[in-house]
């Protein structure tokens, strides 16, 4: 029959399922076929909204500067491919899987180590939430109706997301490969069938929203000069969220099968060249389909009900027109692999912020408990924390993808920027110790493109930081250094703890004296347990110790103690107040002021009960004592556990209903009162 630690164990098995073995880790290895999917899925889902971000921010001006569109989108894809290429000289250099944290704190120090680790961590959170959001905007484009619950269902995607990672990185990968690779067949499908439509055919696509006219908003009507270079800078600024999670590969290496770097190394340019060609397609076929979309519905010149009804996203449009309408078998899905492959691409994070979150424990910045893995052989913890702050997100933002996405991308190009000059200060390093002219040339090679990468990524930030600091960048940019701060201080408290518990001489060295203390309520088994392992420890003191708080039953317990005969005398302290916890304190502390060197060890009888209620009714004031005790120096505290029948199951306690096994005496499970424990 189930135990009350099987039922309460129950909930979790049927989440995670069986537990695994830790000399089965090796077979949780990702071949590529599985790590494109779970690592590549943020950049390659990003199509689903960087080219929307870009029109966003042009449309502000109303329809005037979408000429702009194709400049800047060449410019993003010549980003990504710079800033892949980059990372692939970063997997091949550190396969231990720290990423930019660890170049970062090899090559620049811990200071920007942490400022690295800080902006990652902002940065898997944001992730999440936009990713998430991002995939209900899409539901909701195809079912409008549930616009009104769109952060219920925020909500519940991250639960659904946290509970399949938490089952294990391979169950997790087969999750999301289908999904993934749908969507990119998918968009793929729909750009060349546009496109061909627009160039081939009498047939063009044109969008939904292709007849409505776009208000400008106040001070855009006008743009010149550093104005528009403004506004064009912000927009590019807008489309640089094409790059987030293309660092989750480099922070995730040590999950991919042998060889490590090589195989990381290949998923990044598969990566890289799917999302180049994915985000060029996407917004070439927009402006030809001569999508509108704005940051107010009712900017939209013909919308009707724009106060109530919520415009689809451009990815919604595009697979509208592209495929025969809104209720077209493509139409919808296109918007099922957008909104899974959204939703999954959240996985980036619940894959890198756990491995981050592990590699920062081992260096003692974060807390322990993140080092370690759950019974699926995966950072139980680290995937429960980000979960946690995901949701909080959603809520405080009401999953509003177009306020959440202004702090994105401050995270990542940090620990980009940084990243990069780290690995131009690796190659220096390797340089001088390389004599070899090919490998040299190799080095120099490799350490141009990181050069050419922190450039661009360094004067990405400073754009990003200028055009969306108002825009909520303020925020991530206040929340990295409490995060830099935490990190240090938890550093300093373990580094603080290690300096106290180096052993010393005085560590070494025996107790002058033992003096054992019992604590006794009434004259019962468990008192009797207790004070019987006292004695057997053989102190050269040994005390029972009652409080009274009732004069009537402390003396009917001195009469009972006389009556047992038990050999120990037994002291009584007053408590005037009835209270407990103070007296027993204060005596111990009276031991060890009259004995500094004398080693008090207290003895405190506790039931072990069956059920979680019965923890209500009893234990209390043990526990209050113990809470308080344990502040105390040279002072032990030992629970002496007594088994209830509800702690040990109905089939023994049955068996204790019949008779005594053999034994049961000698152990004092008996239902017989034992008059002579002592004799």
């Amino acid at each position: 029959m189930p135990t009350l630690s099987d039922l309460g164990q129950l909930p979790k098995r049927l989440v995670l399922g069986r537990p695994v073995r830790s000399d089965r880790l090796g077979e949780s290895l990702l071949p590529k076929r599985l790590a494109l999917p779970i690592f590549a899925s943020d950049p390659l889902s990003s199509v689903a909204y960087a080219t929307q971000e870009i029109l966003i921010v042009l449309t502000l001006a109303g329809t005037a500067f979408l000429f702009l569109a194709p400049w800047l989108a060449i410019a993003v894809v010549l980003l990504l491919v710079t800033v892949v290429l980059s990372y692939r000289q970063v997997v091949r250099a550190y396969p231990s899987g720290g990423g930019d944290y660890e170049v970062a704190f090899k090559n620049h120090g811990q200071f920007a180590g942490l400022t690295v680790a800080s902006a990652l961590l902002v940065d898997y959170v944001l992730t999440v939430a936009v990713s998430v959001a991002a995939g209900t905007d899409n539901i909701i484009s195809a079912f409008p109706s549930l616009n009104q619950h769109r952060v219920t269902i925020a909500l519940g995607l991250i639960a659904l997301l946290a509970a399949a990672n938490l089952r294990g990185v391979r169950e997790s990968g087969r999750t999301f490969a289908v999904p993934t690779y749908a969507f990119i067949t998918g968009i793929l499908v729909m750009v060349a069938t546009g496109l061909v439509r627009d160039l081939l055919t009498d047939s063009p696509v044109v969008a939904e929203t292709a007849g409505y006219t776009v208000t400008p908003e106040p001070g855009y009507e006008q743009l010149g000069g550093l104005a528009l270079l403004f506004f064009a800078l912000r927009a590019f600024a807008s489309g640089c969220t094409a790059l987030t999670g293309v660092e989750a590969i480099a922070n995730g290496v040590p999950a991919f099968k042998p060889p490590k770097s090589r195989n990381a190394a290949t998923t990044l340019a598969l990566m890289g060249g799917i999302a180049a060609t994915m985000f060029a397609g996407v917004t070439a076929l927009a402006l030809a389909a001569d999508v509108k979309y704005v940051e107010h519905p009712c900017d939209l010149v013909g919308f009707a009900d724009c106060e109530t009804q919520p415009q689809r996203t451009v990815i919604a449009q595009l697979a509208a027109a592209t495929f025969g309408g809104d209720t077209s078998p493509g139409f919808f899905y296109i918007q099922a692999a957008t909104a899974l492959v959204l939703i999954l691409a959240a996985n980036t994070a619940f894959n890198g912020f756990p491995l981050l979150g592990s590699v920062l424990a081992q260096d003692r910045f974060m807390p322990r408990q993140l080092h370690t893995r759950g019974d699926k052989l995966v950072y139980s913890n680290g995937i429960l924390l980000l979960a946690g702050f995901a949701a909080l997100l959603m809520i405080a933002f009401e999953a509003d993808v177009n306020r959440l996405i202004q702090m994105y991308i401050v995270g990542v190009f940090t620990s980009f920027s940084i990243g990069q000059w780290g690995m131009v200060r690796h190659w220096n390093r390797e340089l001088r110790s390389e004599t070899d002219p090919q490998a040299r040339r190799r080095i120099r090679r490799s350490q141009a493109i990181n050069a050419l990468g922190g450039t661009l990524t360094s004067v990405v930030l400073v754009i990003i930081v200028i055009t969306k600091f108002s825009r909520g960048a303020w925020l991530v940019i206040l929340v990295m250094p409490v995060l830099f701060l935490l990190m240090k201080s938890i550093n300093r408290h373990y580094s603080h703890v290690a300096e106290q518990l180096v052993p010393d001489t005085d560590s070494r060295m025996l107790p002058s004296k033992v003096h054992a203390v019992v604590l006794v309520s009434k004259v019962h088994k468990p008192t009797l347990r207790a004070l019987a392992f006292a004695r057997a420890t053989r102190p050269d003191h040994l005390t029972a110790l009652t409080v009274n708080v009732d004069d009537a039953e402390t003396r009917a317990l001195q009469q009972q103690w006389e009556r047992y005969d038990i050999p120990v005398p037994l002291t009584v302290v007053e408590s005037p107040y009835r209270e407990i916890t103070r007296p027993v304190v204060d005596f111990v502390k009276s031991i060890r002021r009259d004995s500094p060197r004398e080693l008090v060890v207290v003895f405190v009888p506790q039931y072990v009960v069956g059920h979680w209620w019965e923890n209500v009714l009893h234990n209390q004031s043990a526990l209050r004592l113990r809470a308080r005790l344990q502040f105390q120096p040279g002072v032990m505290i030992t629970s002496v556990p007594w088994q209830l029948e509800s702690s040990i199951g109905r089939e023994d306690a049955g068996l204790r209903r019949t008779g005594p096994a053999p034994g049961d005496l000698r152990r004092g499970l008996t239902d017989e009162p034992e008059q002579t424990p002592y004799g």
